[in-house]
């Protein structure tokens, strides 16, 4: 049967997007918000696009009670906020945490925080009941939402445990992209450190969506 997903930040363009492809594959999502209002509105709306009931909203304590993945999908101002208000529904789960630590205005300069990995430092602080896993921070929200669009990238997937990476890599091919293991989770740092390049690239190149690839797989 398939887990549900709790997506917190799932009104937002990266979150949603994730929440409605994931939800077209046939998983059932729980949109978090700090507004349950705001979040059923969101909810009700990708349930039209995909026609089916499948999507819900709550508050972001109850959805992720009510998950059995935790996705955080906020800006990295509300990072830590976020993951300390839903702590005690944590316990036992995985947290995807998709933050980059963009830094605006200069958000195409890599600013990493003085510890390297702003994911490996939010496991830290959870603890280890908590399997942390970083992921989704390279890829392009503004086609996410378009169901038809083909995310032509690779996803780079990062966590100290290996069973946990590959639950996450699941939900990578369910959004329908490529998931990679890249690693223990103080490996995020270069995930998190390539999006200001790709935004650096976007605004050269006059691109939206630029992304990874891993070459020499198989």
């Amino acid at each position: 049967m398939a887990k549900t997903i709790a997506v917190l930040g799932g009104t937002g363009a990266e979150g949603g997007g994730l929440a409605v492809r994931w939800a077209n594959a046939g998983y059932k999502v729980i949109l978090g918000s700090r507004s349950k209002e705001r979040a059923d509105a969101s909810a009700a709306q990708m349930n039209t696009l995909i026609g089916a009931q499948r999507v819900s909203g709550d508050g972001n304590l109850a959805a992720a009670q009510q998950a059995d993945i935790v996705v955080l999908a906020v800006p990295y101002s509300g990072q830590r906020p976020t993951a300390m208000e839903v702590k005690s529904a944590l316990e036992g789960k995985i947290l995807v945490d998709v933050t980059v630590p963009l830094v605006p205005p200069k958000v195409a300069r890599v600013q990493l925080p003085s510890g390297g990995s702003a994911v490996a430092a939010l496991q830290a602080e959870l603890g280890e009941s908590v399997r942390v896993v970083s992921a989704f921070q390279n890829i392009s929200a503004h086609h996410l939402s378009d169901l038809s669009h083909v995310m032509d990238c690779d996803v780079l997937v990062s966590g100290d445990s290996e069973e946990a990476r590959e639950e996450v890599i699941k939900l990578v091919e369910a959004a329908g992209m490529r998931g990679i293991h890249a690693g223990p989770l103080a490996n995020s740092a270069a995930a998190e450190a390539l999006t200001s390049i790709l935004i650096s690239i976007n605004r050269r190149y006059k691109v939206e969506g630029a992304g990874i690839r891993i070459t020499g797989l198989k």
